[in-house]
């Protein structure tokens, strides 16, 4: 098993700030990717007074091997006070850009598309001010799922395309790339003024080559942001890290990306999708689209 270098070592979070973000979720009856996923990140960003809300959850239709969310127990039925909580939250924590995600919910007729549109009508309700993402799940090609979520107005919809096509039948098994890039592409098609987003995970055994194309392939359907991080091992029931990527490989794809035309491109061993996500606001003002 390959050992974790230095540069995977992360500070120790200022555990009041953390415990204040986790008392407002707990008392709202929240859950965030932040700690269903033991994301490395969660003391910065809980002390920035940050979270990724994930809704529907916190069990999961899906079972890849990568994703420490649960998928063992069996689904609920969607919780109808759960916007109205997750917009309490936002106001509470006065956040200035919210990041709503959720568990893949294939046993819906839409996969939950209705639920992420109550969220974003509840956030702009009671936060006008705040930027909204939705980080959402392949929805099973219901692309007029799609499209009701995209009448919502989110500012940013993130799909993560995850790793590279040869790696799909053992990271991805439920999932399909040319469907994600599919979703991306209509994304744009449907709703030119909203920014696009997806994400990658590496040091699963994929290739520079491989990572390269992906990158070409989401710029192909016109994609705008990418982040890139390195994939850790959950518990020993998921899979292996296979190389830890040094951070110089790291800053050639930044750069590699920045030359194929993406708006804005996170790559660092530790970048996960909603990583610093608030930074879409500058980008936003660099460069400004209008839905009129």
């Amino acid at each position: 098993m390959a050992v974790k270098p230095e540069w995977l070592r992360v500070k120790a979070p200022q555990w009041e700030r953390v415990g204040n973000v986790k008392e407002i979720l707990r008392d709202l009856g929240l859950n965030t990717v932040c700690e269903e996923a033991s994301c490395p990140n969660i003391g910065e960003c809980f002390n920035a007074g940050t979270a990724t809300f994930l809704i529907m959850g916190p069990a999961c239709t899906r079972a890849c091997p990568y994703c420490d969310i649960d998928f063992e127990k069996k689904p609920q039925p969607l919780d109808a006070s759960e916007p109205e909580r997750l917009a309490e939250a936002v106001r509470r924590l006065r956040l200035n850009h919210v990041v709503i995600t959720s568990v893949n919910r294939d046993d819906l007729p839409d996969g939950g598309a209705s639920q992420f549109v109550r969220c974003i009508e509840a956030v702009r309700a009671t936060s006008p001010k705040t930027t909204i993402e939705v980080l959402i799940p392949d929805l099973c090609s219901n692309w007029e799922a799609l499209e009701k979520i995209l009448q919502a107005a989110p500012e940013v919809l993130n799909h993560n395309t995850e790793t590279v096509p040869s790696l799909y039948r053992r990271v991805r098994p439920q999932g399909n790339y040319a469907r994600s890039l599919e979703l991306l592409r209509l994304t744009r098609q449907i709703a030119p003024w909203v920014y696009t987003k997806s994400g990658l995970m590496v040091g699963l055994g994929e290739t520079d080559a491989e990572i390269r194309q992906v990158m070409q392939d989401l710029r192909d359907v016109d994609c705008d942001i990418l982040t890139i991080g390195q994939y850790l091992q959950p518990t020993q029931k998921h899979l292996k890290v296979d190389s830890f990527v040094t951070p110089a490989q790291f800053d050639a794809w930044r750069q590699f990306g920045e030359s194929v035309g993406f708006l804005q491109v996170v790559a660092s061993p530790l970048t996960r999708s909603s990583y610093h996500a608030e930074q879409v606001r500058e980008l936003m003002q660099r460069y400004p689209r209008s839905k009129f």
